[in-house]
């Protein structure tokens, strides 16, 4: 078992008022290997100026960490398979909607790999196994239904 971490910090610029909903959402996120990357709500969730839109949203991480799952993955497999992969591109994309509760969710994602592979060119159907096996494996995708748990610190 290995314990993962983010560090997250946010804070009131004194001229906000807060309490009126007007306040910035920008804040950044500080990961254990080093990498900061600065964060905000969606701009489709919480209307400009008080989003930003250059920092990356929840939303979007979330479908972000399902890609980079899968192709890590894919590329380990495809490697154990001696498959020669060249290049992994996706195009990922989430839908919000209302889930079977009535809550407003991330309800689909869609993953749209694109692989190019040097020599041994695999057929429809070993290319299709291949991403089969690799969302079976993902740990993020096997994550989805997870509990998350709140506890507050003083």
């Amino acid at each position: 078992m290995h314990a993962y971490t983010a560090r997250l910090e946010w804070q009131r610029d004194p001229r906000e008022a807060f309490t009126d909903q007007r306040y910035h959402r920008a804040h950044t996120l500080f990961f254990d290997g080093g990498a900061v990357v600065p964060a905000s709500s969606s701009p489709s969730v919480v209307k400009l100026p008080f989003s930003d839109p250059a920092a990356v949203d929840p939303e979007e991480m979330f479908v972000a960490s399902l890609s980079s799952c899968h192709m890590l993955w894919f590329l380990s497999l495809a490697a154990g398979d001696g498959w020669c992969v060249d290049r992994y591109e996706d195009d990922a994309a989430g839908t919000m909607a209302k889930n079977a509760e009535g809550r407003v969710a991330m309800t689909v994602v869609t993953l749209r790999p694109r692989v190019v592979f040097a020599g041994r060119q695999p057929t429809a159907a070993e290319l299709h196994a291949l991403h089969h096996r690799a969302h079976e494996e993902c740990f993020i995708a096997n994550s989805v239904k997870t509990e998350v748990r709140c506890e507050p610190r003083e």
